[in-house]
């Protein structure tokens, strides 16, 4: 059985546990409320993972490596960057991932600056997109299409601005989560560039074993120390400076 294999049993395996955490937990206690909010979450998880992925390959391109256009993922076709574990992650634990872009860092003029720029064109390309659909956010209230960004009435421009609030939100989310120093994330590209990681022995061995490490620290609670403060400081600052400001 090959690495990628038993990474995805054990990525399926994770899935499983915490789908069965959040039932325990009452999660799934009102089935009809859980699959709206997952309906308005999907063109949030549509979008983000799409962009994100874009991101990268677009980079890669204008830094002169075709690998991405070759393989067809100089698109926002969502078919192109769509992961299935990675969309099940983040409907059923609010984390996930798109099939990685790959790239072939020999066509770069300068490899370790261009590969750090393409590590940050995914989470730069998420930012963006908040902000974009913050901005229409702010658009709707300044409309007078609804009263304010808590609004809970049941109407259309109110289902479509929690629908615009999903998609600031889940960027978000992919944005700070994929800055985690962690293999694969980008987090851990960026410092590998930045800080050379490849010359040392340690490093291959760590970057194999990185989406179990992952994996188990974000079972374990152990991401939510950084996470959740990084996520609740841009998610404010969009808030209050775009969106009611």
């Amino acid at each position: 059985m090959n690495q990628m294999r038993r990474n995805q049993i054990f990525f399926l395996a994770v899935i499983i546990m915490m789908v069965v955490t959040n039932l325990l937990n009452g999660r799934y206690s009102n089935p009809g409320a859980w699959l709206m909010e997952e309906l308005l979450m999907l063109p949030g998880i549509v979008i983000g993972l799409s962009f994100h992925e874009f991101g990268h390959a677009a980079a890669s391109v204008l830094l002169g490596d075709p690998t991405p256009k070759q393989q067809g993922r100089l698109t926002l076709n969502p078919v192109a960057h769509m992961d299935i574990f990675g969309f099940v992650c983040l409907l059923f634990a609010g984390f996930g991932w798109g099939v990685p872009v790959e790239i072939d860092p020999r066509n770069y003029k300068h490899p370790r600056r261009d590969e750090l720029i393409v590590s940050l064109a995914g989470v730069v390309m998420n930012f963006l997109t908040a902000v974009v659909f913050a901005l229409l956010m702010r658009l709707m209230i300044r409309g007078g299409l609804v009263l304010d960004e808590a609004s809970q009435a049941a109407d259309l421009p109110t289902i479509l601005f929690d629908i615009l609030r999903y998609v600031v939100q889940i960027n978000v989310v992919l944005m700070v989560f994929n800055l985690l120093p962690c293999p694969p994330l980008d987090g851990f590209g960026i410092l590998t560039q930045i800080f050379n990681l490849r010359k040392y022995r340690w490093y291959y061995p760590l970057y194999s074993n990185g989406g179990v490490i992952l994996i188990l620290l974000i079972f374990l609670r152990g991401v939510d120390l950084v996470l959740d403060p990084g996520i609740r400081i841009v998610w404010s600052w969009l808030m209050n400076t775009i969106v009611l400001s």
